[in-house]
């Protein structure tokens, strides 16, 4: 069955080097043999994979469930060097997988020095890994091919963000579908608005794809910076925002015309809360200390914050020449993240509100030694084990915070770096913050072990943590 979903989704990728050979014909570049060798070995691939599970039973374990969602995830990006590898654009295997890994999860995070350098279909080919990995791999697969997996609600568990699952269609790909729907809507429309305001088709199309996967990968290394334009800038904030809605939630609200669903949702308004105050907060730091004019220094507030928040990454000014909390601040946008259920990545604004709630429920309880404290959200009762979930989550990701940020600062990396490095895997985000490498930067000089150590953060930031390490437990390849 691991054989049959793996060659299945092996057989899209193939689908994707396809639609990159047909852009590099199309500009008549040197990548086009690249992509016809990838497309050659990852088909050859998914062949030999198809073969071996067709004799299959079509059911899925919790366990396997696990194992595909982490294997599809790592498969993908190893594939996904190929076209990096073979062109030769990217020569360190190491450089070529990172670069893989920060697309596919949407991290954003690049090790190409001069990304204009690329040929079109390579720079298509970093956007398209994004839009894929936006919404998840796998949930792509279960919207195009139901009956892949008569395990598809366990997959889905295993790749889906965020503690509380909105209700679903009794069919999981009809759901799939109609938020895969709603996720092209938002794409074409993004598209669509960049070229409005004076983008070329191309890096229309591209930042389109990144801006609704809010992955961040661009065609220009400024990003939207270099187009110098306030209109494209508020573009981008807006699609920013809404791709970092719970997409069920964004769909209930405006396709059947009920916006007020929107703000009777708790995670919604303290997504909104965030935003206006650090970008208040931002703005007032950058026209005391950086002498900004009103309306740029609310532009570039607005445009970091909402970019951090959803952990998209684009950039439309330098970060790191601003005052130093305005990087706490963004530090904290990396954290939180977005809504979940969306393709922002973080901790998610529905687990800060339950945690808060929870802490409220502690005070209550020193008072109250007896008393029985329900915890709801929007109405949904949080369960004790969904509550110890959340504790252990939040607890494993310190650990792995600070595991992370003590082995960079140990092989020479600066602190501020080595933290906000940390953060920016583990939350998907894509820029850091610090002396060595700023916002704007590459991560090229990083050491090698330091890219792998990364691109496993990312890995686990991507599936939020428990799905990756759940099978690195001795106990789950023993036990049934």
């Amino acid at each position: 069955m691991i054989y049959k979903v793996i060659g299945a989704l092996l057989f899209i990728e193939a689908a994707m080097m396809l639609l990159c050979l047909i852009v590099s014909f199309f500009y008549a570049e040197d990548d086009s043999l690249s992509f016809a060798v990838s497309l050659l070995i990852t088909t050859m691939a998914a062949t030999t994979l198809r073969l071996l599970g067709r004799e299959d039973s079509n059911t899925l374990t919790r366990r396997e469930a696990f194992l595909v969602v982490t294997l599809a995830w790592t498969v993908f990006s190893l594939f996904g060097t190929l076209p990096f590898l073979v062109s030769g654009y990217i020569t360190s295997f190491t450089n070529a997988f990172f670069e893989s890994m920060s697309g596919f999860t949407t991290t954003g995070a690049s090790v190409i020095n001069d990304i204009e350098a690329l040929p079109h279909g390579l720079l298509f080919w970093r956007s398209l890994m994004q839009w894929i990995g936006g919404l998840g791999i796998v949930f792509f697969t279960i919207a195009i091919l139901p009956s892949m997996t008569g395990g598809s609600v366990r997959v889905f568990a295993a790749e889906a963000t965020g503690p509380i699952k909105t209700k679903l269609h009794p069919r999981l790909s009809t759901s799939a579908k109609w938020i895969w729907v709603i996720y092209l809507i938002l794409t074409v429309a993004c598209m669509g608005s960049y070229y409005l305001f004076g983008m070329t088709p191309f890096d229309a199309v591209n930042y389109g794809m990144t801006t609704t996967a809010t992955g961040g990968f661009g065609t220009h290394n400024m990003s939207t910076e270099f187009f110098n334009s306030p209109a494209l800038e508020y573009t981008t904030v807006v699609f920013c925002f809404l791709s970092g809605i719970n997409f069920i939630l964004l769909w209930n609200s405006v396709a059947k015309l009920r916006p007020d669903r929107l703000f009777r949702s708790t995670e919604f308004r303290v997504y909104i809360t965030l935003i206006v105050f650090f970008t208040a907060f931002v703005m007032l730091q950058l026209l005391w200390h950086n002498g900004y004019k009103l309306e740029p220094a609310f532009r570039s507030a607005l445009f970091s914050v909402v970019s951090f928040l959803t952990t998209t990454g684009l950039f439309n000014d330098d970060a790191g020449k601003w005052p130093h909390v305005t990087w706490i601040v963004l530090t904290i946008c990396m954290f939180v993240g977005g809504m979940s259920g969306s393709t922002s990545g973080g901790m998610k604004c529905i687990r800060g509100v339950m945690t808060w709630r929870m802490v409220k429920n502690e005070f209550r309880q020193l008072l109250h030694p007896n008393a029985v404290l329900p915890l709801h959200v929007d109405g949904n009762n949080v369960s004790q084990q969904k509550r110890n979930t959340l504790m252990a989550l939040l607890s494993i990701y310190l650990f792995l915070f600070f595991i992370a940020s003590f082995v960079l600062a140990a092989v020479g990396v600066d602190a501020t770096n080595a933290i906000t490095i940390t953060v920016s895997c583990l939350s998907n985000v894509g820029p850091t913050l610090g002396v060595e490498i700023g916002p704007t930067m590459s991560w090229d000089q990083l050491p090698d072990f330091v890219k792998w150590v990364c691109s496993f953060y990312m890995l686990l930031g991507r599936l939020e943590i428990f799905t990756v390490l759940v099978i690195m437990v001795p106990s789950f390849w023993k036990e049934d």
